[in-house]
């Protein structure tokens, strides 16, 4: 049983966008996790892995494995190793902190946490404001937080990992190649249904690749062919931030598979999550 866990993936509003499984997987396959959310609200990864944690314990109940799929390597992270036990923010200092303009907030930041501002870009006012907002309300730096860590299920679990690190060459037209494929599944006309909910532009929802790509097309800021080069710049960005992060952050015994996989290779990757082996 499938089970998603990809960031985008778990919005309604991006089946196309997302490349969220089709109908024909979805009758070879039971899949958990996906389109489950509605883009206005944002799906961290603590609360994906509150559900994913749900789900894996009622596939294990019925007897039988399941198989997470997915880039998102934060939401892994959380779900094995758990979560920093961050307080809710002062809504006083949330408040606060979200009013001042980021350049202050930075330099605020720099004067009690100059760690934390040594390793975040002065622009950067989500990463800024909630480094701030921690030592503010906690009065303990938001690093300090995150050497704790509980909610975790690695200790309660075999994971038998299988990471996928083909070709770069060979990646980057598969990127190219579903990015068009995309625009001929109706991508224009998903994201011309989001914008028409006019959410916030800061959601997730609204962040995902292509969605500021094809907006910039409906909005007659760019044309169709620059849109669609856009996009699939963007996903080759985004492929090769997922390839260094999966090469290097998960534990060093994980598998990894570098090369295209032939169905040879595919059998042999396969053995590694059968549940008995």
């Amino acid at each position: 049983m499938i089970v998603n866990a990809d960031s985008a993936q778990i919005y309604r509003d991006l089946k196309v966008l997302s490349a969220a499984p089709t109908e024909d997987e979805l009758r070879r396959a039971e899949h958990r996790l996906y389109g489950i959310q509605d883009g206005a609200l944002p799906c961290s990864a603590a609360e994906w892995a509150e559900h994913a944690k749900a789900e894996i314990a009622g596939i294990h109940a019925g007897g039988r494995t399941p198989i997470l799929v997915g880039g998102t390597g934060l939401y892994l992270r959380t779900l094995l190793e758990g979560i920093a036990p961050v307080p809710a923010i002062d809504p006083e200092v949330r408040a606060r902190v979200r009013a001042t303009p980021t350049e202050e907030n930075y330099a605020k930041l720099r004067s009690i946490d100059s760690e934390a501002a040594a390793r975040l870009k002065p622009r950067d006012s989500s990463r800024v404001s909630r480094a701030l907002e921690v030592i503010l309300s906690s009065g303990r730096t938001l690093a300090e937080w995150q050497q704790e860590r509980e909610g975790g299920i690695a200790g309660e679990v075999e994971p038998k990992p299988l990471i996928l690190l083909p070709p770069r060459k060979w990646l980057y037209a598969r990127c190219d190649e579903r990015f068009a494929h995309m625009i001929d599944r109706g991508a224009v006309t998903e994201v011309e249904t989001l914008m028409a909910r006019k959410l916030n532009p800061n959601l997730p929802v609204m962040r995902a690749i292509g969605v500021r790509e094809l907006s910039s097309y409906l909005l007659g800021q760019s044309t169709l062919d620059q849109a669609i080069a856009a996009g699939q710049q963007a996903t080759r960005r985004y492929a090769k931030r997922q390839y260094t992060w999966f090469a290097h952050q998960p534990p060093a015994d994980w598998p990894r598979f570098k090369e295209a996989l032939d169905l040879d290779r595919l059998g042999e990757a396969l053995e590694l999550v059968k549940p008995n082996s």
